[in-house]
């Protein structure tokens, strides 16, 4: 099956003791590499000069996209890869046989118009001088890329892959703490899975695959039994397709949202409940609260972030019927930035807390396919808000630890207080409409640079209005406090500050947010 130079002139030829030696020993190392890698040995021609290369060797993972595998050995790359004669990789091959220097091509582009095939492949190929010929890498990218980035790091999350050719299917790490099963066992099976949903919703299941025939991608949630519990798994699932259109793979990243939607659950009896003759305010506002604890559940004691030490208060105000929308959110997100952000739906009781579910679980959706900017995140949740009917205000903040640069905009909100040394001021006040109140407000943004020990204050209305005293004189207090704190700036100021503001509104809640930049 090998072809020998006599066919084309010149025989290949590797440096160090006999040939078929050393042939044998590196197809042996190489079959044990889990990797996709090939040996190629340079061919001449008649007139001397290498015109091709010889497959040697091939690692242990070294299918090509057609499936071949070690039967490649002994033919030539030109005659299996005609495509990519005269093309960059051919030349970098070229360049460090001549040159004997190491080289790399990030985005090499394999496209192929033949049915079966994925039509555009994206590899990263690192090219090595090995004993006389080139020792080469191959890392497939464009696969990759449709997984996520760092999905399961965000919690909850797995990708998926199924080959509708071959009917293998590959999970990550995620998927088997999904499903809680054994990866020792593999992947499930189509017809385990099937057998894991629920009857009632096979049905989605079957539109999800027709919504993927029509060429888009599938968003559904659907139930299935993992042992005795029951789970709730978003899917979002597509296709990629050969030259000719047909189907050839299925990628998928599940997430268990379990949780949310026990949540909703939660949130429909309680407005059941709501709408009983017997229901009283008293009763409204109890209901009220205790699903904004579920919702966004406050830590007991100050918490660190990336570059920050963060802590919370939330305090319902002291007249029973007015529960409010106030809500708040502090995460460090998986590229080092941390999210900041509190928020107010107008209204009380459990419309403003059903408002303020909606905003909050969006606000951590967008962060989580990687939306950064303050003011998209507010521009989308405006676009909620008239959805929803609804109006509120709200301040986002996304901090960079590594440039110390805090980025954030407002709708309708009090800029945050920042505290330095003992001097404290607002930050510059963009502007900002409220949510929900027109469908094309922009939301510009500032990006202040912060110091060791800054504390920024981020608060809804109940800190500084109370119908009996003037908000100047309140906010003036606030920031008094906020002085004194920051003039002897320690890892227990945030406790101090949460203590001092410690103070209820009777008529509406009060939500804070305060940090401190860690040195």
């Amino acid at each position: 099956m090998a072809h020998d130079g006599a066919r084309r002139g010149g025989a290949p030829t590797t440096a160090g003791g006999d040939d078929g030696t050393v042939t044998a020993v590196v197809r042996a190392l190489l079959s044990a590499v889990p990797a996709s890698c090939t040996w190629l040995q340079p061919l001449t021609g008649e007139d001397g000069r290498v015109d091709d290369f010889l497959i040697a060797a091939i690692g242990g993972r070294g299918d090509d996209l057609y499936g071949r595998g070690v039967d490649r050995i002994g033919e030539r790359v030109g005659e299996l890869y005609p495509s990519m004669v005269g093309g960059p990789l051919w030349l970098l091959y070229f360049q460090v046989l001549d040159t004997g220097v190491p080289a790399e091509l990030p985005d090499f582009r394999y496209a192929e118009q033949r049915a079966g095939i994925v039509a555009d492949s994206l590899f990263e190929v690192s090219v090595q001088p090995a004993l006389g010929g080139l020792l080469v890498w191959w890392q497939r990218t464009d696969e990759a890329r449709r997984r996520l980035e760092r999905t399961e790091l965000l919690g909850s999350l797995g990708w998926a892959e199924y080959d509708l050719i071959t009917g293998r299917s590959e999970w990550s790490p995620g998927m088997f703490r999904i499903f809680e099963r054994d990866p020792a066992l593999g992947p499930m099976s189509r017809a385990e899975q099937s057998a894991a949903l629920f009857a009632d919703d096979r049905g989605i299941s079957e539109t999800a695959w027709q919504t993927m025939d029509s060429g888009a991608a599938s968003d559904v949630t659907v139930r299935v039994r993992t042992g005795d519990a029951v789970k709730y798994l978003r899917i979002l699932s597509d296709v990629a397709r050969d030259a000719d259109g047909s189907p050839l793979k299925v990628y998928a990243v599940v997430q268990d949202v379990t949780a949310r939607e026990d949540t909703r659950t939660a949130m429909e009896r309680l407005s059941d409940q709501l709408r009983t003759r017997e229901m009283t305010a008293l009763a409204e506002h109890r209901l009220a609260a205790q699903l904004q604890t579920m919702i966004q559940p406050v830590p007991p004691e100050p918490f660190d972030l990336a570059g920050l030490q963060a802590v919370v208060s939330y305090l319902p105000a002291e007249r029973a019927v007015r529960v409010g929308g106030d809500w708040y959110h502090a995460q460090t997100l998986p590229d080092g930035q941390v999210a900041l952000a509190v928020g107010d739906v107008a209204g009380h009781g459990m419309d403003a807390a059903n408002g303020m579910a909606h905003l909050r679980f969006s606000l951590v959706a967008w962060l989580s396919i990687g939306i950064r900017d303050p003011g998209a995140l507010l521009g989308h949740m405006n676009l909620l808000c008239l959805q929803l009917g609804i109006t509120g205000t709200a301040v986002i903040g996304v901090y960079d630890p590594a440039a110390r640069t805090l980025s954030w905009a407002r709708a309708g909100h009090m800029p945050p207080l920042l505290a330095r040394g003992g001097a404290v001021s607002e930050l510059d006040r963009p502007a900002g409409l409220l949510l929900g109140a027109a469908g094309d407000t922009v939301y510009p943004v500032l990006a202040p640079t912060l110091q060791d020990d800054d504390l920024v204050l981020f608060y809804t209305d109940g800190l500084v209005e109370r119908r009996s005293t003037d908000t100047d004189v309140l906010l003036d207090q606030v920031k008094q406090t906020l002085a004194e704190v920051s003039a002897d700036p320690d890892r227990q100021s945030l406790d101090r500050l949460r203590a001092l503001l410690h103070h209820p509104s009777p008529d509406d809640d009060t939500c804070t947010l305060a940090v401190r930049v860690r040195s």
